[in-house]
């Protein structure tokens, strides 16, 4: 997977997490599962992790 991808799937990530704590959507949550499930599977990283040393 390419930076730009990776770029693309983390601001996804952080899109889905704002509007789902404006709103409670289960769909939502299985939106975020499939984000972390996918940036792991692809670098070997947690995704969560990664955000918390960013910022």
């Amino acid at each position: 997977m390419k930076r730009s991808e990776l770029r693309k799937l983390v601001s996804e990530y952080k899109e889905t997490e704002i509007k789902l704590s404006k709103s409670n959507k289960n769909t939502l949550n299985e939106k975020l599962k499939q984000l972390e499930h996918r940036y792991y599977h692809e670098t070997g990283r947690m995704l969560k992790k990664d955000l918390e040393e960013i910022t």
